[in-house]
């Protein structure tokens, strides 16, 4: 278990010096830690992670100045506070120091006041810039959460104002998710599908319907087929849930990726790949690609579930309509990788039925 108290790292060839230093360091109540070379020192500091490194510039073997290009490197060693011990104080080497991230020089023979002086103030630093690194990735951490919190309760209340949708939200959620990486595996959109925008994908579908909410009562909750006009003012939840997103993108102040792959996915997932779509008829990839994915997922899943004006279809059913719609209703790549996971799909909606 590592101590509580500082722990400084002395890197010099000559043990005599190292000595000297840690005299002249005892006051500040620090641990110490020491390497007599540059390979030595390499193989502890990884080990022992102290919050200042002491490091002699003239040594046989490795310099100092190649064992700090070296720790830079090394994302666990790059952030260490460095300060050289040297007797060169021409400019040329002292800007080279800090060039590879030195952030202080102490020439010898040092003097001890300085010395102690020149640690105190970087461990200090090295303190309050690890403790706002800590407070920043916890604050960052609660947005994260608390954007989710926002994310479900927005996608639940959509489903408030269509109750037989059930766990309609959880199902397609994991169905854009297993559809998306099962693309990487085989290789589509790579340029797109980063883990990330997965990621996003995931966080992003709850909000696919969430245009809903400005759907009138009477033709949400209708327990029959849709009137050509009650079907075109449905059709407009897709603009009425970008519109929702867009106003959050401008609370917001600017645009994220988050935020604008839900905007895709809310104002797209019912357009089709030949066109015959809504609400804007886009044909093929002018549809983004979260729009295509989820088309997939929300499809699947409303023919497998039990509506007012429809009883639920057995997965082999739905299956056989799903294939269909390739080229036409569904991006063939896309539906072709449904295909390979549908197994996972019926799996899917049974642990997550309604």
């Amino acid at each position: 278990m590592k101590s509580a108290k500082p722990l400084i790292f002395i890197v010099d060839d000559v043990p005599e010096n190292i000595q000297l230093a840690i005299t002249h360091l005892h006051e500040l109540d620090c641990d110490f830690a020491y390497a007599t070379s540059g390979e030595q020192a390499l193989e502890r500091i990884a080990s022992t992670q102290p919050e200042l490194i002491l490091m002699d510039v003239m040594m046989p073997g490795m310099s100092g100045f190649q064992v700090t290009e070296e720790l830079r490197k090394d994302a666990a060693t790059n952030s260490i506070p460095i300060i050289f011990l040297t007797a060169r104080t021409e400019s040329v080497a002292v800007a080279k120091g800090f060039n590879i991230g030195g952030v202080d020089y102490v020439t010898k023979p040092f003097k001890g006041v300085e010395l102690q002086s020149r640690v105190r103030t970087h461990l200090e630093l090295h303190s309050y810039r690890t403790n706002l690194e800590r407070l920043v990735e916890e604050r960052t951490h609660e947005a994260e959460l608390l954007k989710d919190v926002i994310i479900e309760a927005m996608g639940e209340l959509a489903e408030y104002r269509d109750p037989e949708t059930g766990n309609h939200i959880q199902r397609t959620r994991a169905y854009v998710q297993l559809l998306a990486k099962t693309l990487v595996e085989q290789g589509h959109f790579l340029d797109v599908l980063t883990t990330d925008y997965i990621t996003l994908l995931w966080k992003s579908a709850p909000l696919h319907d969430i245009g809903k909410v400005a759907i009138r009562d009477s033709i949400l909750l209708k327990p029959g087929k849709l009137t050509d006009e009650e079907f075109e003012a449905m059709k407009k939840h897709t603009l009425f849930g970008e519109e929702v997103i867009a106003n959050l993108e401008q609370m917001a102040g600017q645009p994220t990726s988050f935020l604008n792959c839900a905007k895709d996915i809310a104002g797209t997932h019912h357009e089709k790949y030949d066109g015959s779509g809504y609400p804007r008829g886009l044909v093929g990839d002018a549809i983004p690609l979260a729009g295509r994915i989820m088309a997939v997922a929300d499809v699947y899943d409303a023919l497998i579930s039990r509506r007012v004006y429809k009883t639920s279809m057995h997965h082999e059913q739905a299956l056989t309509i799903m294939l269909e719609g390739k080229g036409s209703h569904f991006d063939p790549i896309i539906l072709d990788a449904f295909v390979v996971v549908e197994p996972d799909f019926r799996r899917i909606a049974a642990n997550n039925a309604d």
